[in-house]
């Protein structure tokens, strides 16, 4: 196996999950009331579930994009994307969506970018490997 192209791979990964995590996390905070009582009115979940969903993806999509704690971070967003499949898009709209809301195909490739980072890690130009390569 070509461990260089491994390391891309990776990267590539570990950078677009980053970013739609991040993107996601933001639109979170710029509308938290609004999520909050989302998440209270329609899925049923206590309010301050939104913030700590919130804080995770937009913390956890910058540690992924600059490579710090990738497989915490990525630990912590599969469990929100297992959440979401489970808690709201499997009751709300099933697997295609429902013409307002998608289907949980999009949280499913999430998840599996998540479990990915999970398992491997992604050192190649982050925090995590140039600490690495420091202490070697």
């Amino acid at each position: 196996m070509n461990q260089k192209a491994v390391g891309y791979g990776l990267l590539i990964a570990r950078v677009v999950l980053g970013i739609i995590m991040l993107a996601h996390g933001i639109q979170k905070w710029m509308g938290i009331e609004g999520v909050v009582g989302m998440f209270q009115d329609m899925i049923g979940l206590p309010g301050f579930l939104a913030y700590i969903i919130a804080a995770i993806e937009l913390i956890g999509g910058l540690a992924l994009i600059v490579g710090l704690k990738v497989r915490i971070a990525s630990i912590l967003i599969g469990i929100i994307m297992i959440g979401a499949i489970v808690i709201v898009k499997i009751p709300m709209v099933g697997f295609f969506g429902n013409g307002q809301m998608a289907g949980w195909e999009y949280d499913l490739s999430l998840l599996a970018l998540a479990v990915l980072l999970s398992l491997s890690g992604s050192d190649l130009f982050s925090i995590d490997g140039m600490k690495t390569s420091e202490t070697n």
